[in-house]
């Protein structure tokens, strides 16, 4: 039996142990979260929060690319977002790679550059506070009043706020 395979059955067991129900497209805390795709952070348990009450948005480094601002915009225009809490977390991956060392790697493994921005990092609060500019100075984004950012502790499981020049 694949992984995969194995998940699909705990799906099975996982459905079949809660009532059918159908909760709103539109998440109850009006709040979208940006982090990592680490293992380590289950978001919903960290926070406090159930089904239903935000979107969650990651990838690698819970980097701000292009792709987080045009969902953060379809969760804030259509979906009623209007709080943006970021993410980032200590021991990242992304702290252990360059953007010069990966694109290599990927070239010669490949072939080709990547069209792609690596967004690799030494320092997680100065990473996060430029998340949280980003995410702030995109017009596609109406409402950036509510914009923080945190680190998570892989360790302690406790999040530290990252405060931005002006605040």
């Amino acid at each position: 039996m694949s992984v995969i395979d194995e998940l699909v059955s705990n799906n099975s067991a996982y459905a079949d142990g809660l009532p059918t129900q159908h909760l709103d497209v539109r998440p109850s805390r009006q709040l979208a979260v940006v982090t990592c795709m680490d293992s380590r952070l289950d978001v919903f348990a960290a926070l406090g929060l159930g089904d239903g009450q935000a979107h969650v948005l990651r990838n690698a480094g819970g980097v701000i690319t292009d792709d987080v601002i045009r969902s953060l915009a379809i969760s804030q225009r259509k979906l009623g977002t209007r709080s943006v809490m970021l993410i980032h977390h200590t021991d990242c991956g992304m702290q252990k790679i360059t953007d010069d060392g990966f694109r290599a790697e990927l070239r010669s493994a490949t072939g080709v550059a990547p069209a792609f921005a690596i967004e690799s990092f030494n320092d997680v609060d100065a990473d996060v506070a430029q998340s949280i500019l980003r995410v702030r100075r995109s017009e596609f984004v109406p409402h950036r009043d509510d914009v923080r950012g945190f680190v998570y502790d892989v360790d302690t499981h406790r999040l530290h706020e990252v405060a931005v020049d002006g605040d």
